[in-house]
């Protein structure tokens, strides 16, 4: 029975390749992209667990099991910089995806296509300008010289003296939200609004028929057919707490702030690229790629259970 259920699947497979030749030969370029670049570089993770040595390469290195992963564990730095990745993710997470969803509410609310249009431009925009650009602008605009906020903060006597916000470790945890919010946020955004648009217009009509407020409609259609994007999105986002980027946060990082700006990716960027640690560094990435695979399943097997809505 098994033989002739396999005999059978390859019957169709080979029915479909004939039939739908011209579709696999534009999925060959897919495959080998993500065998050379996604695949194949995994490879490279045993070096975690290897003594590597340049000259003798990632297959004659020899092994030394966990001794990256217990240095790193053991180091004064590590929890301080696991704290700082979680407060930076968790952060992120929490204003970063209610801000699009709201913000692809405001837009499906309005009716002026012309203005409706603009502002989303107005929004997306940002998304495309370079990350050191957008620190640049935040450091030019916080000086504490020449700096527009500062000024206008001692104009309106809120403060009694400039504020360095770039070089305090108050202040940089908001600064790298707000510019979050400012870049992405738009950006982020158009995943919603295309599940806006793809709800039914006769939801509406019957909601109106029935008295229901713009309030109500949008807590009793909108929400409730927008949710499953929205939990998708969320199991997507959680898999991204630890993977805080290190761009902007090594390009915002000086010795004022460490304490709170020193993240998993800038930490395994100074020790692998700087210091030429590569075994270390690959260590320190490893763990922080289980740890957030290990979130993602988590999440979503909890939505699957609450909402019915998962990956997989």
């Amino acid at each position: 029975m098994q033989d002739l259920r396999k005999r059978t699947w390859w019957a169709d497979w080979g029915k479909s390749l004939a039939k739908y030749w011209q579709l696999y030969l534009l999925l060959i370029p897919v495959i080998v992209y993500y065998l050379l670049f996604k695949y194949k570089p995994m490879l490279g993770v045993q070096i975690a667990f290897r003594n590597y040595q340049l000259r003798k390469g990632m297959w004659l290195s020899d092994w030394v099991g966990l001794k990256h992963f217990l240095r790193f564990f053991s180091s004064y730095w590590s929890w301080t910089i696991i704290k700082n990745t979680l407060i930076i993710g968790f952060l992120s997470l929490i204003f970063c995806f209610p801000f699009s969803i709201c913000l692809a509410l405001i837009f499906n609310e309005l009716h002026s296509q012309r203005f409706k249009k603009t502002m989303q431009t107005i929004t997306y925009a940002p998304h495309f300008v370079s990350t050191i650009v957008v620190v640049g602008m935040m450091t030019a605009m916080t000086s504490p010289s020449t700096g527009v906020i500062n000024k206008l903060l001692v104009s309106l006597r809120l403060v009694d003296e400039p504020i360095y916000f770039m070089g305090s470790s108050k202040y940089f945890r908001f600064m790298y939200i707000y510019s979050a919010l400012w870049k992405d946020g738009g950006w982020n955004a158009i995943i919603f609004i295309s599940a806006l648009a793809a709800i039914d217009p006769s939801l509406y009509e019957a909601a109106t028929v029935d008295g229901a407020s713009r309030m109500q409609q949008l807590i009793h259609v909108t929400l409730p057919s927008i949710l499953p994007t929205i939990v998708i999105m969320l199991i997507l986002e959680s898999g991204k707490v630890l993977n805080v980027g290190y761009e902007k946060a090594y390009a915002m990082q000086n010795d004022l702030n460490l304490a709170v700006s020193e993240v998993i990716s800038t930490y395994s960027y100074k020790r692998g690229l700087e210091a030429m640690e590569y075994d270390y560094a690959t260590a320190i990435g490893l763990f922080n790629s289980v740890i957030s695979f290990t979130m993602l399943i988590t999440v979503n097997a909890i939505a699957k259970r609450a909402s019915e809505t998962s990956l997989f």
